[in-house]
Formats: C-alpha cells, sequence, structure tokens
C-alpha cells in the first residue's frame, strides 16, 4: 500500500514538473510578445488565460501532494532503507521541481517589467497624443477667431 502511495507521489511531481515547463513556456511567449515592441493585448489575455488555468492545475497537484505526503510520512520515516530508491527518486524530483519554480519566478519578474514598461510607454503615447489634439484644436480656434470674445462695451466718446 505504501509502494503505490509512494508512486502517486513521484507521478504527481512529474506532472508538476511538465506544468511547470508549459508554465515557463508560456512566459517565453510572453516575453517575446513584448519584446517584439508590437504587443497585441488580445494575446496577452489569452496567454495569462492559458497560463491561469496550468497554475490552478499546479495548485490541485500540490494540495493532493500534501495531502498523500501527510498520510505516510510517519512511515515513510521509520522504514527509510525499505523506501530508499522511491525516497532518492522523490528527492530528486523535488530538487527539479523548485529548480524549475526557480526559474519560473525569475521569469514572471523579467516578464513584469517587460508588461510595466509597455503600459507606460502606452500611457506616454496616449498622453503626448492628447496633447497634439490639444494644441491642435487651440491652433484652430485662434486661426478662425472663435476663442476671442468681443468687447462688450463700445467707447462712443470719440
Amino acid at each position: 500500500m505504501l509502494n503505490q502511495y509512494l508512486t502517486i507521489l513521484i507521478e504527481s511531481l512529474q506532472k508538476k514538473s511538465k506544468v511547470l515547463e508549459d508554465i515557463s513556456a508560456y512566459n517565453e511567449r510572453q516575453s517575446q510578445l513584448f519584446k517584439s515592441g508590437d504587443a497585441s493585448l488580445e494575446t496577452f489575455d489569452g496567454l495569462v488565460e492559458e497560463k491561469g488555468k496550468l497554475i490552478d492545475a499546479l495548485v490541485k497537484l500540490d494540495e493532493g501532494f500534501e495531502t498523500i505526503y501527510s498520510r505516510i510520512a510517519e512511515e515513510v520515516a521509520s522504514h527509510k532503507d525499505l523506501y530508499a530508491d522511491q525516497i532518492r527518486q522523490l528527492q530528486e524530483l523535488i530538487k527539479k521541481v523548485t529548480d524549475q519554480s526557480v526559474t519560473v519566478q525569475a521569469q514572471e519578474a523579467r516578464n513584469k517589467e517587460l508588461v510595466e514598461s509597455y503600459f507606460r510607454k502606452q500611457k506616454e503615447q496616449l498622453k503626448s497624443k492628447k496633447q497634439s489634439s490639444a494644441v491642435a484644436i487651440n491652433y484652430y480656434k485662434n486661426m478662425s477667431k472663435t476663442s476671442v470674445v468681443a468687447p462688450q462695451f463700445l467707447d462712443s466718446k470719440k
């Protein structure tokens, strides 16, 4: 029975590794999207939505792993020599998953910077367009004399 639980834990970590690889691939696609300078918000939203699904799957895998591990932790700890191979395999997979998690976090931090930079540029462009539009409107008002108010009082003493 304990062998089956250990096998389930190993499979869970393998699935988690695969999900982290997929998340990393989505991060790369997001990075390329913003580095190209031709970012489409629809494409970005689609990538974020798909990555959200992967993160949900990752959370479920973590919860399942924790549940099973809490059931068998004492038994495995007391019989380490019987399950040495499986424990070693679990340790290797945990190390791999941890490394992948660190890589994904670094990618997320870099992508955050790229996204913030993109939105900052978009905001500056919008502000510039708004200022240009206001200058053009003022120019046309001045040229057509619509902004000049006619005198309200007429001096008739002369």
